[in-house]
């Protein structure tokens, strides 16, 4: 049955035109975007599960930066400890040339000196946006991943790199020696020139205002020689509490066995522990006293003032000095050369860290578009097949249209 009302024919027609304009609409989309699902309209699930996924790679992305920071800073610390390292070979150089008698102890201490400075600057520069990690500083946390878990919760990791001291700390200022000659403040070290001819001089040993801690040392030169005594974790708290005279007297004794060890012709030290654990120094005993000016000096030094403290004590302008030298100066190598290991290790570890951030990064790009990018292959042979289809379609909309005309002739 024909009917000049409904016209069955332009309606299927105009359906099929629609669809494929549709169609020709996405396709379209595809090719100007490159995606085949470009929002939540065309596929939900897709599109919520690569808009997560893009932003854990956003998210990469500072992780990257952090790392790079990170594996910098670490590297400016690295290169500064294995300079230093180098710098204490070369000051080993000359400490082992003080060894022997024949040779000018002066010109050696002062080359000694300038390494010791050198370190030093070498220590204070090696900084890296503000942050030195080889100068008694704290540790340094550098952000490492970002970890998703099957809920849905994201934590952040770190790696932590630890600060390595090499700071070459100077004397102490603690009150340890108050009363003894020549002291004024804490700041100052005790000293006095003695005459040959029954000269006096005292170093009192006192700790009340300032307690020692495991490390302390006190040094005492006598001219060419030089004696010290290190304070130990047993010399400390006997009761279980601080004992400031149980302590000070363990120094005072240590060093004066230390004096009368070195055998010195023409100078006697004499303690005692009622007058404040003093030590008092006497010249002009002794077969050859009118042979020998005496200097007794003594200065406090923190072990814990810096991880390369004993630098300080190095002196290679006697005898005494230079062999004592000898034994701190491998000490010290061997700090150095541990803080540039680990340096070394948590640097490979940041650079292995930031590879694979970046390969991580990567796959989830390439994963993300794998499921929203559109195949332009196939995209391109989709829209020349609408395209065909469109003009079909028209062209049947535009036959069916014409189909109550044809009614017309049966009225002639």
């Amino acid at each position: 049955m024909s009917s000049i009302l409904t016209n069955n024919g332009a309606m299927v027609a105009l359906q099929t035109l629609k669809s494929v304009n549709s169609s020709l609409s996405d396709t379209t989309s595809a090719i100007s975007t490159g995606k085949k699902v470009a929002n939540a309209k065309q596929n939900a699930a897709v599109w919520a599960i690569s808009k997560t996924m893009e932003s854990d790679v956003n998210g990469f992305k500072s992780v990257k930066e952090s790392l790079s920071l990170g594996e910098s800073t670490v590297a400016v610390a690295r290169n500064a400890t294995e300079t230093v390292t180098d710098l204490l070979g070369q000051m080993k150089e000359r400490i082992v040339a003080a060894q022997g008698d024949n040779v000018d102890r002066t010109k050696l201490q002062a080359e000694v000196s300038e390494l010791r400075d050198q370190i030093g600057s070498v220590v204070g520069a090696a900084q890296f946006n503000g942050l030195n990690l080889v100068n008694g500083g704290g540790n340094t946390d550098v952000l490492a991943s970002l970890d998703r878990d099957a809920s849905g919760n994201v934590t952040a990791s770190s790696i932590t790199v630890a600060a390595q001291d090499l700071s070459v700390g100077g004397y102490s200022a603690k009150a340890v020696l108050a009363g003894s000659d020549n002291v004024s403040t804490d700041e100052d070290a005790a000293g006095f020139t003695m005459d040959k001819d029954s000269g006096t001089g005292t170093l009192v040993i006192d700790s009340t205002t300032d307690n020692f801690a495991a490390g302390d040392k006190i040094s005492i030169n006598i001219n060419d020689q030089s004696v010290s005594y290190t304070v130990q974790e047993s010399d400390l708290d006997p009761s279980g509490t601080y004992d400031a005279a149980h302590t000070d007297a363990l120094v005072a004794v240590g060093l004066k066995n230390a004096v009368d060890q070195l055998g010195i012709q023409g100078v006697d030290i004499d303690y005692d522990s009622t007058a404040a654990n003093t030590l008092s120094f006497i010249t002009g005993t002794g077969a050859d006293a009118a042979d020998r000016d005496i200097t007794v000096s003594a200065q406090f030094s923190n072990a814990g003032s810096g991880g390369l403290a004993a630098l300080s004590a190095i002196d290679v302008s006697t005898a005494g000095g230079a062999a004592a030298a000898l034994g701190n100066i491998e000490s010290l190598i061997t700090t150095t050369i541990d803080a540039a290991a680990a340096f070394g290790t948590v640097e490979s570890r940041i650079s292995t860290q930031n590879d694979f951030v970046s390969k991580l990064s990567d796959s989830l790009t390439s994963g993300i578009g794998s499921m929203v990018d559109a195949d332009m292959e196939e995209t391109s042979a989709r829209l020349q097949a609408l395209q065909v289809q469109q003009q079909l379609a028209t062209q049947s909309l535009s036959i069916a249209n014409q189909a109550p005309q044809q009614l017309l002739s049966l009225f002639r």
